[in-house]
């Protein structure tokens, strides 16, 4: 963690379309680079291709990163180790099911999954202009206004969905009292009255609205702020800081009962695999209806998203 400022990982590829998920501070890089590498089949950029899927598929043409769970490599570095990370591959036009099993062969590969290896070449365009921009960049290419917009997005969901299980427990609760279910059953077969709901409590959510509300402010100023004209040493020393400020969204108690996973934006869900969920300590305790530690939890993330806010607020004293 000390000289590490990022992992990119990469587990499979194939014919189709970029997929990429990872660290939202990168989301503004891998785009740029994503508009600069032609797709091997249609010979434009992978990022309009990628923009087609999406809006054929009911998404818009903005470009966004996917966030990480778990299942591969990348895993222990952005999940416990704070280091800011990306998986990325191409496909969608190379279905199978061979995946390891004694047909994921050489043969099959280069027959059905990427003939020639064109999209192979895409892959190590792309990667390899993402570490080209890390190494070489003065100042790292770190991008935390859209990291601001994914987060916060992230807050608005978990948000609404309290609203939506408590108008669902609402209109429950109010069919068992006018006898709904029975009314709407079959008189000629067996009727089990369903039982009223536990009420969805109100969370109070101000703290992470609070906090995100000082990091918008911080991170316009970051935003501002040109690098151009400062001393290598003053460059050297906010390179040190960028560095570092995945791992300021990180807490050293971990998750509830899963200390190993530190990482308090994303991680893989308890019960999902490796399927990931974001704000993971706020979101899983809501979705388990344990409020006292999901009230707990809402703290737990603000003080993190404080760490993060003082964090970035030294990279502007700097600029």
């Amino acid at each position: 963690t000390e000289t590490v400022v990022a992992y990119i990982n990469t587990d499979g590829n194939g014919r189709g379309f970029l997929g990429v998920c990872g660290s939202h501070s990168f989301q503004a890089l891998v785009g740029e680079v994503a508009g600069s590498v032609t797709d091997p089949q249609r010979g434009i950029s992978i990022r309009e291709r990628r923009s087609a899927i999406d809006l054929l598929n009911g998404g818009d043409d903005k470009f966004s990163l996917s966030a990480l769970g778990s299942g591969s490599d990348y895993t222990p570095f952005i999940q416990h180790a704070g280091i800011a990370s990306l998986n990325l591959g191409f496909g969608g036009e190379n279905e199978g099911g061979e995946y390891h099993t004694i047909y994921d062969t050489y043969p099959h590969y280069t027959r059905f999954k990427d003939p020639g290896f064109a999209y192979g070449v895409a892959l190590a365009n792309t990667a390899g202009r993402i570490t080209l921009r890390l190494a070489n960049a003065d100042v790292l290419p770190f991008e935390f206004g859209q990291w601001h917009t994914t987060v916060l997005g992230y807050l608005e969901e978990i948000m609404k969905s309290c609203e939506t299980m408590r108008s669902e427990v609402t209109k429950h609760n109010m069919m068992v009292d006018k006898n709904i279910f029975e009314l709407a059953s079959d008189p000629t077969k067996p009727f089990l009255k369903p039982i009223k709901k536990e009420a969805i409590p109100y969370l109070d959510f101000a703290p992470l609205q609070n906090e995100l509300a000082q990091l918008k402010t911080t991170i316009l100023l970051f935003d501002e702020a040109d690098a151009a004209t400062l001393s290598t040493e003053k460059r050297n020393r906010i390179n040190e800081k960028l560095q570092a400020a995945e791992q300021a969204l990180t807490s050293e108690k971990g998750l509830p009962r899963r200390p190993w996973y530190k990482h308090q934006i994303y991680a893989p869900g308890f019960y999902t695999g490796y399927g990931v969920k974001t704000l993971p300590g706020v979101r899983e305790a809501i979705e388990q209806k344990d409020w006292d530690e999901a009230q707990e939890q809402i703290q737990v993330l603000a003080a993190t998203l404080s760490r993060f806010n003082e964090h970035l607020k030294e990279i502007n004293k700097l600029l």
